[in-house]
């Protein structure tokens, strides 16, 4: 990331953390394409409201999903700029960490 960035080595591992879970990767394909609520989730991923509600506490901490509470129900869509910083943080590797062979100290 730049050097200016406020992002911090933790909120970048918490990003990583959360996309490390199949169920919140699935989670995170069904929010691509529209915000859902709790218990549509639970039914599209067949699974219950409390293992469920731990991983969507997962990807809020990590900032990569939203949540907005619209009378007793609530709904949840993919923070995008999140991703962008993520994305963003893997870029600069590619960009300014040369591929170099592997040379070790004892052969110098």
């Amino acid at each position: 990331m730049a050097p200016n960035s406020t992002f911090t080595p933790e909120t970048i591992a918490a990003g990583f953390h959360a996309l490390s879970d199949p169920l919140r990767i699935q989670v995170l394909e069904l929010l691509r394409s529209q915000e859902l609520c709790v218990c549509d989730l639970c039914d599209l991923l067949g699974t219950t409201q409390s293992k469920l509600s731990f991983h969507l506490k997962t990807l809020k901490q990590a900032g990569l999903v939203r949540a907005r509470q619209e009378g007793r129900w609530i709904y949840y869509s993919l923070n995008l700029p999140q991703f962008v910083a993520l994305e963003q943080y893997l870029a600069e590797f590619r960009r300014f960490s040369p591929i170099l062979p592997i040379r070790s100290r004892c052969e110098t």
